[in-house]
Formats: C-alpha cells, sequence, structure tokens
C-alpha cells in the first residue's frame, strides 16, 4: 500500500519527488498514428467510418439508422429507472445548476469621455458535443459525466447540445443516460464512442452536425484525439488519470483518509494518491487502513496497482511546507483534512478542487455537492481550472469610437501603425482625418 515514502522538509527535497511524479506525466505516444488515421477516415467517410468503427469494437449489426437515437426513446427511458434514482438525478441536478449559474459573466460597456465606448459582450458558443463515455459496456452509466458536462454549457446560453456515448451490444445506450439527458432537456444522443465520436463532433457526418466545442472525458483514444484536434475546436481540457492529495495533521481519521484515497485509486492503475501528513503515526495507521480496506473492494485490483505504482505517503516537519508540497504537486482533488482547514485556505495555491475538513470526502464533489468535477490532473492545476460557464463562452471585445475620438488620437495611432511598418493601417485611420 502506498508503495513510495518520501520525507519533504524544504524546496531541496521536491527534485527527487518530481523526477518520481514525472513519470507518471508521461504520454503514451502509441496511440496517436491510429487516432490519426481515425480522425482522417471519419473527415472523408462521415457516416460510413463511424458505422464501421462501431460495427467493429461495439456492435457487429450497427447501421447508419442507429446512429441517432430516437426521441420517443429518450422520453420512455424514464420508466424503465427506478423513482428514487430520478429523484436522486433531478436533486444533484438542481445543485449543480445552482453553484454554475454563479459562473455566469455579464456584458459590460464603459464610455469614454473622448468619444469612443469600450466593452465587451459575452455570448455562447452556438453548439456543443458532450461526450460520455460508456461505462463496462454501459453497465456503469456515467450520470454525473453528463450532468457536470451538460449543465455548465446549458447555463451558458449553448443554443445547442448533443451527446454523443458508445452504444451496448444490443445497439441502446443505458436509459439512465437517457433519461438523464431528458431531464436536462437534450434530444439530440448518438451512439458513437472512442475517437471516432470525437472526430464525427469536429468534423461533421451526414448524421452529427459539427459542434463548436467538445466536453467529456474518456479513454487514451478519447484524449488523444481531442488533443489533436486542438485549434480546431473548442476542447474543454486534455486530461490525465485522476489523482488525490490528503494533507492531514494529527486530527486525521486514518479511516475516512484511506476511504478517500481508495476513491480515487479504484478508478485506475495510473490513479496518483498521495497522503502528506505531519504526523508518522497517523500515516503508518492510514496504510494499515488502505490494506484492510482495499481486500473489500470489488475493483481490489485495479486499487493495489495504482497504490503499489503511483501511491506515496509525505511527512512533513509542519502544514506549511505541507502546504509547500501541495502547491508542487498541484493535484487534481486536494483534501484538507487538519483541526482547522478555513484557517489554511490562504495557503493553497494550485488544486483542482479543495474539500474542506474530514467530513468533505472528495465524492460529494464528485456526484452531488454542486462544484464541477471536470478538473485539472497531472500538475496542470498550475494554470488551469475546473470546467465551468465560461469553457462554453467567449468574450467578444466591442469597440466605438466617434469623430471626436478621431480627431484627438488620430495622428497618434497612425504614427505607431507606421512604426512597425504598416503603411495601410496608419491611411486607415488618416482618411477619417483627411475627411473632417
Amino acid at each position: 500500500m502506498l508503495g513510495k515514502r518520501f520525507s519533504y522538509e524544504s524546496r531541496n527535497d521536491w527534485p527527487q519527488i518530481k523526477s518520481w511524479l514525472i513519470t507518471r506525466m508521461q504520454p503514451d505516444s502509441s496511440v496517436e498514428g491510429p487516432v490519426a488515421d481515425i480522425l482522417d477516415k471519419v473527415m472523408k467517410d462521415g457516416d460510413r467510418a463511424v458505422v464501421e468503427y462501431t460495427q467493429k469494437f461495439d456492435c457487429p449489426d450497427f447501421q447508419d439508422s442507429d446512429i441517432r437515437v430516437p426521441a420517443d426513446d429518450i422520453k420512455k427511458a424514464h420508466s424503465e429507472v427506478d423513482k428514487n434514482d430520478l429523484d436522486i438525478i433531478h436533486e444533484a441536478a438542481d445543485r449543480i445548476r445552482s453553484f454554475h449559474e454563479r459562473q455566469k459573466l455579464n456584458s459590460w460597456f464603459v464610455p469614454d469621455q473622448e468619444g469612443a465606448i469600450m466593452g465587451q459582450m459575452v455570448s455562447p458558443v452556438y453548439r456543443a458535443g458532450l461526450y460520455v463515455p460508456g461505462g463496462q459496456g454501459g453497465e456503469t452509466p456515467l450520470i454525473s459525466s453528463l450532468l457536470m458536462n451538460a449543465i455548465p454549457a446549458i447555463v451558458a446560453g449553448v443554443d445547442s447540445i448533443c451527446v454523443v456515448s458508445p452504444p451496448r451490444s444490443d445497439k441502446t445506450i443505458s436509459p439512465y443516460i437517457l433519461a438523464t439527458a431528458d431531464i436536462l432537456g437534450i434530444d439530440e444522443v448518438y451512439q458513437c464512442g472512442s475517437a471516432w465520436a470525437i472526430a464525427a463532433l469536429a468534423y461533421g457526418t451526414e448524421t452529427i452536425a459539427h459542434v463548436d466545442m467538445i466536453a467529456g472525458p474518456g479513454n487514451i483514444f478519447v484524449t488523444m484525439a481531442k488533443k489533436m484536434l486542438v485549434g480546431q475546436v473548442g476542447i474543454d481540457m486534455i486530461a490525465g488519470p485522476s489523482e488525490v492529495a490528503v494533507l492531514a495533521d494529527h486530527t486525521g481519521r486514518p479511516e475516512y483518509i484511506a476511504a478517500d484515497i481508495l476513491s480515487q485509486a479504484e478508478h485506475d492503475p495510473l490513479a496518483g494518491t498521495y497522503l502528506i501528513c505531519t504526523d508518522q503515526e497517523l500515516i503508518d495507521q492510514t496504510r494499515q487502513e488502505l490494506k484492510k480496506q482495499t481486500d473489500m473492494l470489488p475493483r481490489s485490483d485495479v486499487a493495489k496497482k495504482a497504490l503499489h505504482d503511483w501511491g506515496a505517503s509525505f511527512l512533513v516537519p509542519d502544514l506549511k511546507k505541507g502546504f509547500e508540497l501541495c502547491n508542487s504537486i498541484a493535484p487534481e482533488h486536494l483534501e484538507i483534512c487538519v483541526e482547522d482547514p478555513w484557517s489554511c485556505l490562504h495557503m493553497i495555491r494550485s488544486a483542482g478542487a479543495v474539500f474542506m475538513g474530514n467530513n468533505t470526502p472528495e465524492p460529494v464533489g464528485d456526484y452531488f455537492a454542486g462544484p464541477n468535477h471536470v478538473l485539472p490532473t497531472l500538475t496542470t492545476a498550475r494554470f488551469s481550472q475546473a470546467l465551468s460557464v465560461q469553457d462554453f463562452q467567449k468574450n467578444i471585445s466591442i469597440l466605438s469610437s466617434n469623430q471626436k475620438y478621431i480627431e484627438k488620437h488620430g495622428a497618434k495611432i497612425a504614427r505607431l501603425a507606421r512604426l512597425e511598418g504598416l503603411e495601410a493601417h496608419a491611411r486607415s485611420v488618416e482618411q477619417r482625418l483627411d475627411s473632417y
């Protein structure tokens, strides 16, 4: 359990830790060639390529007519979902929407006394495509992924939203995904997955209209496709395997910390799990708890490999050094399990999301409370942030200048243009001066 042990007392200890962490960040380039081929084929052949790949990997008898899920099937999915589950989905959606409503930006305009009006107009992208992974052949529907990606787009005011998700072997998508889409008011759902679904969203096919923005997690083929399409279509983020760091003092509870670490370790053999602690005894107790709790998990093999390969404990002399280390790691999820977490908030500089206190486990944020669970990984929280309403919006600069403004500043503007060797720029302004 927690395969590595480190002691961190100063920044001098960081290079050794970084050299270990950085090996987890190396991308797998082996899929780059196959993904490039998929993107090219879908761009050229549209629906035919989507059908061929879906037949090969998901449904042998899949046809063009199966790509779009009929609107009636989306509506009927409610009858196949337990009513209590529907109530939970409704409540989670309401909470997530309430949180994201607070992120909305307003357009603004400022008049200049010299005759100009400057401002910023906030405008949503027109169309967004959301990827929802299949989840073990559709048996574990990733409802939270749909909620977390769709609701910011809805709040942003995106006019057209579609969902793509791999079909099950019987050419259907889990009723939980369809019912959730209906709850959110989304009636455009397509059955396709992996890199060919991302390509269809980016380029468009006969059935799937191209989008302006793609969001949603996926496997390495999905991630590589998104990476290769950066600059051609909006991409939410290039995320890596999940990770959690728990910063604890003597008040931390080992059974809680172990459970929280395992909530990430069960995701993926590459999941990063880090315990940063001021108390050696708590580290030892947590290690024992991990051994006990891991054996009780259905995905214990996955969790054990993640803990062994990418789990570590870090003994720190005090909380100040603990936060210094946390900011260097910049984890996707950061749990603060200390006596007075709110007094430490000012020390946090880099984390995807922060969970305050012993009674705020990371899954509360994953599913229900409201903040988005689409978060930066692999230290990218140093410069990026959670998926938000702003990811589905554009800020368009607005400028209006009148005769008075041109008369006062036109010569200065022309001079700056000529300093850069752009004579036509200068004359564009001077045309207005000459006409007055």
